[in-house]
């Protein structure tokens, strides 16, 4: 396994005054080191438009991850969904990215606009094979993947965006690719760089899209580790062995909670040095110790952070809130959501009696609840986790 990283990140906008969206992203994690990512765009616009489009990237991402061929997959796909009655077709458009070992993208593309790939700040125009499946024209690529690429995945209301009011026909290809290659050097997520394409296209729809508009972005970025300790063990005794095991990792490492630290500055011959600045009144203060990236305080700076990751998932609202301060829970959030790919937890048992308070403004008074969540989230966001317990 190489260390590259395949960091995806995907939204839509509904075509204005519709209630759900007519496109649909689809990903599935074929192995550990291998991601189908399947983007459909629904004929049509509405509840119609969305079954297609959830049907069909559903369809193709399951068969692809049993090894099932394009050709059987686009036959089976014409075979299984209704007919369109206007039209008299059974399928929507689709395109397929589909990282294998880390190592190789393959692509395939039917009537979506083209695949953007940034590389070295430029676009890249990769090889395409033109396939002939059922009457339609489909292209197949496969390249090496190589670090800083950038997938930029469209459906077809992106290049619509602007039609007769910023532009006459429409933002095109070669405009969004020049608007993108703005960002290539900033270190954005996909999931950052998917926004900030999609705000675009709504700013040029006038703040009310013509079309369903739905941006997938794949960055090509290196593995990045990084080890978090929450709590002190249920055996006291285990302590050595907890943070001996935390710091034989390699990557950055955050220590939360009180007692905590303590644990760790004690193993590693330092000490504790609070911060005096109260920089959310609402979020404990952090600290530092020497050898140590982070040291916040416990469950009330993670339920925060839980907060925070539950958002980004959804529309991603706090975005400009977390992403700039500098209390213990925007730096976490930042370390998590940003930077690692990678996530070992280390998780103490041990139970503080000051949590069951039932005032405090924690959302779940059980540490093992709330890092059980957030790890779910950080899953969600496709990061690799490790839990262990002590």
């Amino acid at each position: 396994m190489n260390n590259l990283f395949a960091d995806v990140g995907y939204q839509s906008l509904n075509k204005h005054n519709e209630l759900i969206c007519g496109d649909h992203v689809e990903t599935m994690d074929h192995d550990e080191n291998s991601k189908i990512i399947v983007l459909a765009d629904g004929l049509g616009s509405g509840v119609k438009a969305n079954i297609l489009s959830t049907l069909t990237s559903k369809i193709i991402s399951t068969m692809i991850s049993e090894g099932i061929g394009i050709e059987e997959c686009v036959q089976t796909i014409a075979a299984t969904l209704p007919e369109c009655s206007v039209r008299g077709v059974a399928y929507s458009t689709f395109t397929i990215i589909h990282i294998i070992d880390q190592k190789e993208a393959e692509i395939i593309q039917y009537d979506n606009p083209s695949v953007i790939l940034l590389r070295n700040g430029e676009n890249y125009e990769f090889f395409k094979t033109e396939m002939n499946i059922g009457g339609k024209r489909i292209f197949h690529s496969r390249l090496a993947l190589e670090e800083g690429d950038i997938f930029i995945a469209l459906s077809d209301g992106c290049v619509h965006a602007g039609v007769g009011l910023t532009y006459n026909f429409g933002w095109q290809r070669e405009n969004i690719i020049e608007f993108m290659k703005t960002f290539y050097d900033v270190g954005y997520t996909a999931k950052t760089l998917t926004k900030i394409l999609l705000d675009e296209c709504l700013k040029l729809y006038g703040g009310k899209p013509g079309d369903d508009t739905t941006v997938c972005v794949v960055r090509i970025r290196k593995r990045e580790p990084l080890n978090i300790v929450v709590g002190p063990p249920a055996n006291p005794d285990d302590g050595k062995r907890m943070m001996s095991l935390f710091f034989a990792k390699e990557g950055k490492h955050i220590v939360c909670g009180g007692t905590t630290s303590m644990i760790a500055a004690n193993y590693l011959g330092e000490v504790v040095v609070p911060e005096l600045n109260f920089v959310d009144p609402n979020i404990p203060p952090t600290a530092t110790i020497e050898g140590v990236d982070l040291v916040t305080e416990g469950v009330i700076t993670i339920n925060k952070v839980l907060e925070y990751a539950k958002d980004y998932l959804a529309h991603n609202d706090t975005y400009e809130e977390w992403i700039y301060k500098k209390d213990g829970a925007s730096k976490i959030a930042r370390m998590l959501f940003e930077d690692a790919t990678d996530i070992n937890f280390y998780v103490g048992k041990a139970i503080n009696p000051a949590h069951q308070n039932p005032d405090l403004p924690i959302s779940f008074n059980i540490k093992m609840q709330l890092v059980k969540e957030l790890s779910e989230c950080l899953k969600l966001m496709g990061k690799r986790i490790n839990t262990s317990y002590f």
